[in-house]
């Protein structure tokens, strides 16, 4: 990987992170545990992807700019780490069934709104 490129990845990631951590923080007080409000922000970002990729295609080379974006921002803004942690702590307090919807809304969730992305972005 070039210097360039890993200027992109970090310049995408820092407002990434920050975006993140300031939505989980805002809705924790509206969800009841603060594992939805992550999958939410997970969710918004697998949207976001399936957008980015399907207007990326036949754009010409946008690699760079996809680094910035889906590698640094959205990756950053979504948090798989964080999502697994969260779902060992509900496994942990034995909350069985409440890790089972996280994982379920988390990955089936993050697919079908990743394939939303890429319909909205083909209309």
């Amino acid at each position: 990987m070039a210097l360039a490129d890993g200027v992109m990845v970090a310049t995408g990631a820092v407002p990434g992170a920050w975006l993140r951590f300031y939505l989980v923080n805002h809705f924790q007080p509206m969800v009841p545990r603060k594992h939805w409000a992550t999958a939410g922000v997970n969710l918004v970002a697998c949207l976001a992807l399936g957008l980015l990729l399907s207007l990326g295609n036949g754009c010409g080379d946008l690699h760079r700019l996809a680094l910035l974006l889906s590698v640094g921002f959205l990756g950053s803004f979504s948090t798989f780490s964080t999502f697994v942690v969260e779902l060992l702590q509900a496994l942990g307090e034995g909350q069985a069934g409440e890790a089972l919807r996280l994982a379920g809304l988390s990955v089936g969730g993050g697919l079908l709104a990743l394939e939303l992305g890429r319909w909205l972005g083909g209309l």
